[in-house]
């Protein structure tokens, strides 16, 4: 069950200018469940993204980065789910632009102006006359709100779609911007970390959106972690449509407008993601100031948020929280002082100092840490005492059910 995140409403999922999505239930795995999903663009439309930097990366991931680095203008997505095409060598990569060559054809665009994405068990080959047959589907289901269908034809073991909307006035005209994500298991921030779509129907320059895909990955995707293994399909894409009306973004008061938007969604779906992971009962904010670079915070927040014995205790609301100072104290910092750092255990009613100069506070009680611990929503913060600099991470416990989901996940 996600941890405080209900189902998305249909209504308040806005259309962007521009674009268009379609669904279908190809049985590209299982029967009976939407698992194909089309974006078409308006021509014109601006795309950049980031990806896994995992070395196996999958057929898809390749082709994307080959389209995107084409002149050609891209027109269309192409999203499949159940099966990843990845570790599927020379065939793959031959399926996915087969893929990208029927779309186009069915579109009457350009084979390189379309990007696949796949996501699901690695090491099967795409059923390619399932997933063909299902194209024409999807493209007659095309229309401007398809956005909720979406959310959930991307999904696998996620158990609530995740999408989010924003609206914010840019140069006197009214930008919106609409995303969808899907992940709940191999979450580890390496670029983006799970498959995740916004759009936009700005006008902006594509230097400006190629680094508000960067800003953005980096402020939420790559701050997350549910169990720190990656992916090899991880993709996260944003698209401009350029239909709002207002003077093209490159830089200034219009860019930051933009990308402060654009990362507000952002960070709603990685931390959606987070609260939906695989058996995950307790949302656990990891936040590390008094840092001598942002660098070192993060190293430090993601020792914690990697470490099993951390999130164990924290599923049972056991205040073991000598855990956390173990993880704190293998981060990698060579000259920490761990008798000037302070650590704090809080939720959103109460927050207290666990631990100061190199041991447990003591104001500390094992009962106030207890109480805490039993909320669903918990923050661990940390001071390092050696500069300014500060990083949030968002993580998840660790349950029964994340043993059993990946036990199960190819049954």
């Amino acid at each position: 069950m996600a941890v405080n995140l209900g189902v998305p409403v249909p209504a308040d999922l806005l259309p962007v200018a521009g674009l268009r999505l379609g669904v279908a239930e190809a049985g590209i795995r299982k029967a009976g469940r939407r698992d194909l999903t089309v974006v078409e663009l308006a021509s014109g439309s601006r795309v950049a993204g980031v990806f896994t930097q995992n070395r196996f990366c999958a057929a898809p991931v390749a082709v994307c980065r080959e389209h995107l680095s084409a002149a050609n203008g891209i027109r269309a997505l192409v999203i499949n789910t159940g099966i990843a095409n990845a570790g599927t060598g020379e065939q793959g990569l031959l399926d996915a632009r087969a893929t990208c060559r029927a779309l186009a054809e069915i579109l009457g665009v350009d084979a390189e102006g379309v990007l696949p994405f796949s996501t699901g068990v690695i090491l099967g080959p795409l059923p390619m006359e399932r997933l063909l047959a299902g194209l024409p589907v999807a493209v007659a289901d095309l229309r401007p709100d398809g956005w909720f269908d979406a959310a959930h034809a991307i999904m696998t073991t996620d158990t609530v779609a995740k999408a989010v909307s924003k609206r914010v006035e840019i140069g006197g005209k009214i930008v919106t911007v609409t995303g969808i994500a899907k992940g709940a298991g191999m979450i580890h921030p390496d670029m983006a970390t799970m498959l995740g779509f916004i759009a936009c129907d700005a006008a902006v320059s594509q230097p400006s959106l190629e680094a508000i895909v960067r800003e953005a990955a980096d402020a939420s995707f790559n701050s997350i972690t549910v169990d720190g293994d990656t992916s090899t399909n991880d993709s996260f894409i944003i698209i401009a449509t350029g239909q709002a009306g207002n003077a093209e973004i490159a830089d200034g008061a219009g860019y930051r407008a933009l990308a402060d938007a654009i990362g507000a969604v952002a960070v709603r779906l990685a931390q959606a993601i987070v609260r939906d992971g695989e058996g995950a009962t307790k949302f656990m904010t990891i936040a590390v100031d008094g840092g001598a670079s942002r660098e070192e915070c993060r190293r430090v927040a993601y020792a914690v948020a990697h470490s099993p014995l951390v999130k164990t205790a924290f599923f049972a609301s056991d205040p073991n929280l000598g855990r956390i100072l173990a993880a704190i104290g293998h981060a990698g910092i060579a000259d920490l002082d761990v008798d000037r750092l302070r650590v704090w255990l809080g939720n959103p009613a109460e927050e207290v100092l666990v631990a100061e100069r190199g041991g447990m506070a003591a104001s500390y009680t094992e009962e106030a840490g207890a109480r805490i611990m039993e909320d669903a929503e918990l923050t661990v913060r940390v001071n390092l005492a050696r500069g300014q600099a500060r990083a949030t991470v968002w993580t998840c416990d660790f349950s029964y059910d994340y043993v059993k989901i990946n036990a199960d996940y190819r049954s």
